[in-house]
């Protein structure tokens, strides 16, 4: 996918005002899930996305722990200036909703397969893991 599709997409579903508050969201998301993925399931998706998203994918944010979906949201938060945890919750779905669209449904389900339950819900595929 085109980075100018991809960033349209978030920008749309999330209904910014700007694709630089798109590409903030996406840029913070996609550094977290990163950090949640690993192996040929993470080098899958992130050849599915942009080329400046997939590289973020890849180098990720590092975390101690899998995260909760309500923990992940809260992460959000805590990355984006300004952000609350309703307002985390709206990028993180508009971020991996579109990641999701990308990727497909067999990746997509293989992706929910290494997150802890829940987190179909945030990428818009509830009850696909």
């Amino acid at each position: 996918m085109r980075w100018e599709v991809f960033l349209e997409q978030v920008r749309e579903r999330g209904e910014y005002d700007s694709h630089r508050e798109a590409e903030r969201a996406a840029r913070t998301v996609l550094a977290l899930l990163g950090a949640h993925l690993v192996g040929e399931v993470r080098a899958e998706l992130a050849a599915r996305l942009p080329e400046t998203f997939a590289v973020i994918l890849l180098n990720p944010l590092q975390a101690a722990e899998p995260l909760s979906p309500e923990r992940f949201v809260r992460a959000t938060a805590a990355w984006i200036e300004g952000a609350t945890e309703q307002t985390a919750a709206w990028d993180v779905g508009a971020v991996l909703s579109v990641a999701a669209d990308a990727a497909g449904d067999d990746l997509t389900r293989r992706v929910l397969l290494q997150l802890p339950p829940g987190y179909d819900l945030l990428f818009g595929r509830p009850g696909r893991a």
